[in-house]
């Protein structure tokens, strides 16, 4: 009896150790669990055509969404949208709701030190739109006029910021008003229905619109060169270059320019590919 217990006792033993090193892997993995994968989250204006927008599909597309897209593709990550309201960029960043402001963002010289910026990748003017046949034919005639720009833009910052570069300011000053509004969509329309005579606008984005609304022109005269980057939070130094190192791979393989192409309006502005 003593022995056929020491037997069953045994090969309870055996049977209780060989379930401990199941639950642990085997023994040879325990301790170790699986890195989890980074999540881009990527900050963007929803109306800022042909860089962020929604499609006709209700999808949110874009050249600059399409390439956020590829980076994180490339560099094994998992990638998020994010709508920001445009006002509240900054807060969104600073907070770490998103990772990036990545939406035809400006790099001026009123913003460098606000963000660690990536490298340049496309160019941009801001003009003058108004409807084809005004009697506004250079800026000169915006005097006593109404003036859209969509807010929180380069466009209005550089309106209104003392001794801007070209003279903006004192352009601004003749308006009878600087109309400021939450999208260039919604500015375009009050532009058709005569609601105001002019709008301050992106070219890119400007070039956009003429492709969706009929009867709009630009005055031959520039208001400013600028170019687009993407801003990061000042400490994120490491994630800026490693969006920078993809960004030259994705330029150097040939994805940045496909994507490109699909985006006439900008194409001749993308400053990272050979065209």
């Amino acid at each position: 009896m003593k022995k056929r217990l020491t037997v069953l006792m045994l090969a309870f033993a055996m049977i209780f150790t060989m379930a401990a090193l199941t639950a642990c892997g085997g023994g040879s993995d325990s301790g170790e669990s699986a890195e989890e994968t980074f999540t881009f989250k990527h900050g963007y204006d929803k109306d800022f055509p042909p860089y962020s927008y929604i499609g006709d599909d209700g999808e949110t597309t874009g050249f600059d969404v399409e390439l956020a897209q590829a980076v994180c593709e490339l560099n094994g990550w998992n990638y998020e949208g994010v709508a920001i309201n445009w006002d509240a960029k900054d807060a969104e960043l600073e907070s770490g709701s998103i990772d990036c402001i990545w939406s035809g963002f400006t790099r001026s010289p009123d913003r460098e030190d606000k963000f660690a910026w990536s490298d340049t990748y496309s160019l941009n003017t801001i003009k003058i739109m108004v409807l084809e046949g005004s009697d506004i034919k250079t800026t000169a005639d915006l005097a006593g006029k109404k003036v859209g720009v969509q807010g929180s833009t380069s466009a209005q910052e550089l309106l209104e910021t003392p001794n801007a570069e070209g003279g903006a300011e004192d352009l601004m000053k003749t308006f009878a008003s600087l109309e400021k509004y939450d999208t260039y969509t919604v500015a375009v329309n009050d532009l058709k229905a005569g609601a105001i005579d002019a709008i301050a606008i992106d070219v890119t984005t400007g070039d956009y619109q003429m492709t969706k609304v009929d009867g709009l022109a630009y005055l031959d005269e520039d208001v400013c060169q600028e170019v687009y980057a993407i801003g990061f939070r000042t400490d994120d130094t490491e994630l800026r270059d490693q969006v920078n190192e993809a960004l030259k791979t994705l330029a150097e393989n040939g994805k940045m320019d496909e994507i490109g192409k699909k985006y006439p309006q900008i194409y001749e502005n993308l400053t990272m590919i050979d065209k």
